[in-house]
This record gives structure tokens, sequence and C-alpha cells, in this order.
């Protein structure tokens, strides 16, 4: 299949399926795995988890502010199956002990759990996101108000290095360019642990694991399928590196 390739600055972006990539990837290069993958969630039902992602995860009144985007109608059993063969390619990419981090949402948690195990990492915990009171209120029950990652290591790690906190509190950023977009800040801080290293990230989406790597000087390497998504990627990580940014933390 046909891979697109551009360098800005530190960074390494690719346009294709991160299935593909993921294979021809250097082994034992990565300080550290950080992504949020499509969840195939937003839904009870198959019917509710098949639709457009823009009109899953977004209220009517935003629905047409973000692009959709893709891999995200898989049913349990292939996204749990999904889930494990890219993890599994991803494994023998980073160093030995390196930390992996993946976003999941409470739907797919013990799924990600799964597959994080059967992939062959040793999973070690889950850090909660909470996305304060803007995360989205449900009349008659609990606010929609976090997201979680599913953290472990590639193996045995040394207790030495920087302490981050297990819980993140920081809200959604006003302005996304993303559907799913997270703060800067929020991988910043989970960076913070990592060795040192590029930072891998397959499922890139707008670019935000990047702008974090480029704010603290990490190499950084991310695949993006879609190619809106990968343009706005693009752009964002070209204005940072260009100082002409006017975003402080947007997702």
């Amino acid at each position: 299949m046909s891979v697109r390739c551009e360098t800005i600055g530190t960074a390494t972006l690719y346009q294709a399926d991160a299935l593909h990539v993921l294979g021809i990837l250097k082994a034992r290069v990565f300080g550290g795995l950080l992504t949020d993958p499509p969840y195939s969630s937003g839904g009870a039902f198959k019917g509710d988890r098949a639709g457009p992602t823009n009109a899953k995860y977004v209220s009517s009144a935003h629905r047409d502010l973000y692009p959709a985007f893709q891999g995200d109608t898989r049913d349990q059993r292939s996204f749990f199956a999904w889930s494990t063969l890219w993890l599994g390619l991803a494994q023998p990419l980073v160093v030995p002990g390196a930390l992996a981090c993946v976003f999941t949402d409470w739907r797919q948690l013990p799924t990600t759990t799964d597959a994080f195990q059967a992939a062959g990492w040793v999973w070690r915990g889950i850090v909660p996101w909470d996305k304060t009171e803007r995360g989205r209120p449900q009349l008659g029950r609990y606010r929609a108000q976090a997201e979680y990652v599913v953290w472990g290591t590639d193996g045995p790690r040394r207790l030495a290095g920087h302490v981050a906190p297990g819980v993140f509190r920081l809200p959604i950023p006003k302005e996304k360019h993303h559907i799913a977009g997270k703060p800067v800040e929020l991988m910043e801080g989970l960076m913070a642990p990592m060795d040192n290293g590029p930072i891998l990230d397959p499922f890139m989406g707008s670019g935000t694991v990047g702008l974090a790597c480029q704010a603290q000087g990490r190499p950084y390497v991310g695949i993006e399928v879609d190619a809106t998504y990968f343009e706005i990627a693009c752009r964002r990580l070209q204005e940072g590196l260009n100082g002409t940014s006017s975003e402080a933390a947007t997702g």
C-alpha cells in the first residue's frame, strides 16, 4: 500500500494504516508508546457503534464542526482482535521496560486491558482522565466526565525516574481540531516518566501527542490513516515548529 511520509523537525509522520507502518518500523528504538485509538464505542447497540463518529461523539448542534474519522465501527470481538494485533506489532518496537499508555472509554476498558495483555505487554494500571465538569451532562444520570489510560510496560521495569500523577484533572479543550481532541498538557504529563527516545503514536489524529513531544524536545513518530486529519496534524506541528501557532493547549 502507498505510504506518505512527512518530516517536521524531529517528528516523522506517516499517512497510512497503522498495521502496515508498525510492521516496517525499526525494532527497539522507541522510548514509549502513547496513543488514542478509535474506541469503536459510543453506544450500547451495534447500530449505535456503526454510526458516523461526528454523530456518536458530539451533540447535534456541533455535528458538522469536525471531520469523521475511520476505524470506529468494530464490534466487540473484532475490536479485541484488532487491538491485540496492533499492540502486538507495537510491543517489539519499544526499548525493554518501556511504558505504554493507551486511551479508552468505560465501555471498552475491560476489552482494552485484555488486548493489552494478550499482545504481550505487562498491564500495570489505569490512569483516569477527569475531564472536569465540561464532560457531557446526562439528565437523570452521572455526567460523562472521565476517560481512561490503560498503562503497562514491555516486561520488567526498574523503579527509577520521574513520578507522574495517577489521575489527571484537565478540561476538554475549548477549541479542538478533532472530535476526540485532548489537552496537550495531558499528553505531556503522561510522557513524563517515559524513557528517552522517540514516542510512538500509531493513531495520531490531529497531532496532539506530537505537539507534546515538540514542547518537550522529544522525537516523535505518528501514524494516521485519514488524509484530512493527517493534514491537520502536519499543519499544527509545522506551526509549532515555526512558532506561529496561536493555540495554547488544544486537542
